[in-house]
């Protein structure tokens, strides 16, 4: 899998698509990511990639022009299945979404900032808007490095117990149930004796029950999609 993102902060990104899983599966070569200043297509001295709104009003706004040669520069150069936009009014992410993304072959991440981007660009070069919650960022880099963590854990290879993803909350529109280690008792707070049974058809049936009872009392919307 390729993945390129278009930011005009790319320090805000190589340190958190540099450790962990996503280090490790980028070394194993399962995913390549690859970062773009938006700046680089920017000719002016300044490299300016905004400007003042028509409408008015604070804030700027970021150009097409730059936006426009950077992905026509990376779709000269490769097939991309999507062209993701972060934006706080976009289609909200989700592990479904992640596992969709994850199949992909190509995709390239905008990183918005500033007020927004000149809406020529979502209409004409966007394929798909993602936001990561309602709330509105500085930028558009954070939303994009966890949407690139999502996806990337769950490239086969990327986690040496590929199970562990498919447990993960919300693959199966459900919280995962609670998890307990070592040791079975701690100051008088015990794990649940079920799980120490080794009864493993009743296990697996006290956690499917958990999770459906964390489910309803944290997330009950979850039980009514």
């Amino acid at each position: 899998m390729r993945i390129d993102i278009i930011t005009v902060l790319p320090e805000l990104l190589t340190g958190p698509l540099d450790h962990s899983i996503i280090k490790r599966a980028q070394q194993k070569g399962l995913v390549e990511i690859h970062i773009h200043n938006l700046r680089d297509y920017a000719f002016d001295k300044r490299h300016t990639v905004d400007d003042y709104p028509f409408s008015g009003g604070g804030g700027m706004v970021m150009m097409v022009e730059p936006i426009d040669l950077a992905i026509s520069d990376l779709k000269s150069k490769t097939g991309y299945d999507e062209i993701i936009f972060t934006s706080p009014d976009g289609e909200m992410f989700s592990q479904k979404m992640a596992n969709q993304l994850s199949c992909l072959k190509n995709i390239v991440i905008l990183c918005g900032h500033y007020k927004g981007v000149d809406q020529r660009v979502r209409d004409h070069l966007i394929t798909r808007e993602i936001s990561i919650g309602d709330y509105v960022l500085t930028g558009g880099e954070l939303a994009a490095a966890v949407i690139v963590d999502a996806i990337v854990r769950l490239l086969p290879g990327a986690i040496s117990d590929e199970e562990s993803a498919l447990t993960d909350s919300f693959q199966d529109d459900l919280l995962a149930p609670p998890l307990y280690t070592r040791p079975a008792e701690y100051k008088g707070w015990k794990v649940p004796d079920i799980l120490l049974s080794g009864n493993d058809r009743e296990i697996e049936d006290w956690k499917i029950e958990q999770s459906i009872e964390r489910t309803r009392k944290l997330r009950p919307g979850l039980l009514d999609e």
